[in-house]
């Protein structure tokens, strides 16, 4: 197993980033990262700000692991939208294959992002519940939109890293098996964050629900891992939260059981955590995978 991080630990911009910034990630014991860089245009972002990065992260022996995709509306039925989501997502598919991350991230969008400004999307929400995000339309449409995006993963060295939660399209480990599949390209899968698919009657019992996630999707499918936590909320009427790992009730050691099993090169990614949470959330992880047996590399 590999152990990387996301979050406040990097600046929102490419420009930003430092030779600092890969030496603390190192220093707190990772090899691998997921810079966001959400606040950058992807279509302005040159390739000398991109060299530059890689660069840096060959100096420390870092992983890019994951390079965000702005999480477009890649489902959404005003077809200028959805075209606008597609250019966006193809032109973060360039800077991902630049910085040679193993694939650029992104959900399917949901209905409750409007207009083809970025800043749209994001204040609306990618992950925003919307009543027509199951529709079956949607699945069609995000279909669609990811076999005119996977050619740009192909052409540049990259994959699509596809992450799925209970209020969009990808609601389900059979639904992102089911798309992945339609899209027919060996430079699409999924990043599995168990968190995201809970309800209440798996919540108690993740590590089953864990087991049947992976069951289902097959190492052919999951790339990588997002570790963060969950916890139930002693309020009415049901309230499923995320916290940082180890804070929660999530059953980790059935997570890295099975994620080691799909092989050990695949990383654990800790996101959703304040900086001052990283450090705990390490050295959670490390522990657990003493305990187990599995060697962190």
């Amino acid at each position: 197993m590999r152990l990387a991080v996301s979050g406040s630990v990097f600046p929102a911009h490419i420009d930003e980033f430092t030779a600092e910034h890969a030496a603390t990630v190192r220093a707190m014991g990772f090899t691998g990262c997921f810079t966001r860089f959400d606040l950058d245009d992807p279509f302005t972002t040159t390739d000398e700000s991109i060299r530059r990065v890689r660069s840096i992260l060959d100096d420390h022996g870092l992983d890019m692991v994951q390079a965000i995709g702005h999480r477009p509306p890649l489902i959404h039925p005003d077809d200028g939208v959805r075209r606008q989501g597609i250019s966006v997502f193809q032109a973060a598919l360039r800077i991902a294959g630049g910085l040679r991350a193993h694939s650029c991230h992104s959900g399917p969008g949901s209905l409750a992002q409007t207009g083809v400004d970025r800043s749209d999307w994001v204040r609306s929400g990618p992950w925003s519940p919307h009543p027509g995000n199951w529709d079956p339309a949607c699945k069609d449409r995000l279909i669609a939109s990811l076999r005119e995006c996977v050619k740009a993963a192909e052409d540049h060295g990259t994959r699509i890293g596809l992450e799925g939660h209970v209020l969009v399209t990808l609601d389900s480990a059979e639904t992102m098996r089911d798309v992945i599949d339609a899209v027919e390209s060996p430079a699409i899968g999924c990043d599995l964050d168990p968190v995201n698919w809970l309800r209440l009657e798996t919540v108690y019992r993740s590590g089953d629900a864990i087991d049947h996630m992976v069951d289902v999707l097959g190492p052919r499918r999951i790339l990588n891992g997002h570790t963060k936590d969950v916890v139930v909320q002693p309020r009415l009427v049901t309230h499923i939260d995320e916290c940082p790992t180890g804070q929660g009730i999530l059953d980790h050691d059935r997570f890295i059981r099975r994620m080691e099993t799909i092989g050990p090169e695949r990383y654990l990614i800790i996101e959703h955590a304040d900086v001052g949470d990283i450090p705990k959330a390490r050295d959670f992880l490390l522990s657990r995978a003493e305990a187990l047996g599995i060697r962190v590399w």
